[in-house]
């Protein structure tokens, strides 16, 4: 006979206490708590500076907007900055739809 038969076994007895329900749950528990420090964390720490970036918004300050726009800023207000994107044409924007603000005088030139 190529195969040998297959018995029934009897159910084992349940693991006193909650110990089972604490051994099926750690791997889970350890998940969140990696998926936690590893993307979490990090995410909102960078959306919160961003945040503060965005709102430290001034007058002289380059801006690129959420659309793609790239100018720079002529006015401040609570919610709203006015962008100058050429000479004479200037747009409203939302602060919330800012994408980046690079200081005015930015950075410094390479040395080639």
């Amino acid at each position: 006979m190529f195969a040998s038969p297959a018995y029934a076994q009897v159910a084992g007895q349940p693991a006193p206490g909650g110990a089972a329900i604490f051994l099926q749950m750690a791997p889970l528990v350890l998940i969140f708590i990696v998926f936690y420090f590893l993307l979490i964390r990090p995410q909102q720490k960078r959306l919160k500076e961003q945040r503060a970036t965005i709102d430290a918004a001034k007058k002289g300050d380059t801006v690129v907007t959420g659309g793609g726009l790239i100018g720079r800023v002529t006015r401040v207000d609570d919610n709203e900055v006015e962008i100058e994107i050429a000479p004479g044409v200037r747009v409203r924007a939302v602060k919330a739809t800012l994408s980046d603000v690079r200081p005015a005088g930015g950075t410094k030139p390479a040395n080639d």
